[in-house]
């Protein structure tokens, strides 16, 4: 079903999807403070899981063409764009200076890593 479309498409879709709901699974319980934590971690666990049903074939899918590095390496930009725009926007917390140059050295990070010297 998605083999016609280009690897990299299809591997940073399926990162960006299990992205979205890692980070919910991971954080967005921190606006509820009061429900239970075993709650928590059971509606976490069924978030988590669809966050495997992305990950795994976007990893799989995308292995031979990205190497190991590569892929893992995609996959935390993702995250850290995915979660600092979730923490802005849904935790309601502010976009400091210092983090947003901690990512920029994070993707010089991923630059360094994608190119041969």
């Amino acid at each position: 079903m998605l083999s016609h479309l280009p690897v990299p498409v299809v591997t940073i879709g399926l990162l960006l999807c299990s992205n979205l709901f890692m980070t919910f699974a991971w954080y967005g319980h921190l606006k509820f403070p009061k429900v239970a934590l075993w709650h928590i971690v059971v509606i976490s666990w069924l978030i988590a899981f669809f966050e495997y049903c992305f990950q795994v074939p976007a990893n799989r899918f995308g292995y031979g063409y990205f190497n190991a590095a590569e892929l893992k390496t995609i996959q935390e930009i993702i995250s850290l764009s995915i979660f600092m725009g979730f923490s802005v926007l849904y935790l309601g917390e502010p976009l400091k200076w210092n983090y947003v140059v901690g990512f920029a050295l994070i993707v010089a990070a991923a630059f360094i890593i994608f190119h041969e010297w």
